[in-house]
């Protein structure tokens, strides 16, 4: 099945959309797919990974009408649209952002199916930041894009209750992303260090609620030499320094703050904290929360985010937003043993094991992209 992806950036390795794109790609691409990948970058050129063809441009400077933060980019434009006249569909991700527009423009004129993955960008606390922004962009670019969408890609029933709030009536894909388990062969829980860890990691942004974690950190009753928390991320818009004066005036002493990590050091950081810490008050997906389960980690998550498979699957908690409720439930998973925790951490890897898998996001993918393609029968998993 040729496609092209189209994304704004896949050069942000600590953000989420970064890791499905790429990921969705290759999947796509070692199923026999020819997959191109369209973004912007600070290293224009064309390369290939993983069977995937690679396609960089630069940012056009800003001009009156289209300014610099709205990444404008005649040559992506000019690039998708020839992309579309030699493609089965078309995949775009995200909102917002005129890489955002061009896949809409592209299968208006080649008539080639349209799917879009809102990726959370639709959800009531992404829409109030930048609000008037967005409602602006919304009218003059977006809403026109995406009348030509043959169909979106929800991650979770969460997902398509946004869509749907959004007042978009185009049928809905709920697919979940896959995620990537770590060999049988490495330990899930290594070692206990001392102090113990509750993590949270990711994109230190208001819409996080971290101010609600530490309001939660701040009740409970523990001794600073047995645990501590670590807030672990790239900081947007100076938070994560608001967040260090926060911690400061509660007088905490075992919080600490880390710049981002990737890789290898990111997967250790996982797989060593007791706890993960998703304090979220609004989240399509929360890819940090699959990540930290595969590496064999309790997690604790706000209904901000559609992870009620924690308690269900009895590796986890999923609580209200509020400090009085995280704070809760850390009071109760750091009561439990590490034994217990370290069970509880085996169940949640076994889950994303047996149901996030990305063979079967990428088959269900391709499924969709054939219905859209008129050349098979509507999947159950899509709503209309």
């Amino acid at each position: 099945m040729d496609n092209i992806q189209v994304v704004s950036s896949i050069e942000d390795e600590s953000a989420g959309v970064t890791y499905v794109v790429v990921r969705l790609s290759e999947t796509l691409a070692s199923r026999g797919g020819r997959t191109r990948l369209l973004s912007l970058s600070g290293s224009p050129g064309t390369s290939e990974r993983n069977g995937v063809r690679y396609e960089n441009f630069s940012v056009d400077p800003g001009v009156w009408s289209l300014p610099a933060k709205l990444k404008p980019s005649r040559a992506m434009s000019r690039a998708v649209s020839a992309a579309a006249r030699d493609c089965t569909v078309i995949h775009a991700h995200g909102l917002w952002r005129m890489p955002n527009v061009y896949p809409g423009v592209a299968a208006r004129d080649a008539a080639v199916p349209l799917i879009v993955s809102p990726h959370g960008m639709l959800g009531p606390a992404a829409l109030q930041f930048s609000n008037r922004q967005k409602r602006l962009f919304w009218h003059i670019f977006q809403r026109r894009a995406l009348q030509h969408v043959r169909c979106f890609h929800a991650t979770a029933p969460s997902e398509l209750e946004d869509i749907r709030a959004f007042g978009l009536r185009e049928p809905v894909a709920v697919i979940p992303v896959g995620i990537d388990i770590p060999p049988a062969a490495q330990p899930v829980i290594s070692s206990v260090p001392s102090p113990r860890q509750v993590l949270h990691l990711g994109r230190i942004h208001p819409k996080k609620g971290i101010d609600r974690l530490l309001r939660a950190w701040a009740t409970l009753s523990v001794a600073d030499k047995d645990w501590e928390l670590h807030i672990v991320g790239p900081s947007e818009a100076g938070h994560s320094e608001e967040l260090q004066g926060l911690s400061n005036t509660l007088g905490l002493s075992n919080v600490r703050f880390n710049g981002p990590v990737y890789g290898e050091e990111k997967a250790a950081l996982f797989s060593s904290a007791a706890l993960f810490v998703l304090p979220t008050l609004h989240e399509n997906f929360g890819m940090v929360v699959p990540e930290a389960l595969a590496q064999g980690t309790p997690v604790i998550s706000t209904m901000g985010a559609p992870w009620q498979g924690l308690v269900t699957e009895r590796c986890g908690w999923w609580v209200e937003h509020s400090p009085e409720a995280l704070a809760a439930a850390l009071q109760e998973a750091m009561a439990l043993s590490d034994e217990a925790r370290a069970q509880m951490g085996a169940r949640g890897r076994d889950w994303m094991q047996r149901d996030f898998s990305w063979e079967a996001a990428g088959e269900r993918m391709e499924h969709l992209y054939r219905w859209c393609a008129g050349q098979d029968d509507k999947p159950e998993f899509v709503v209309t």
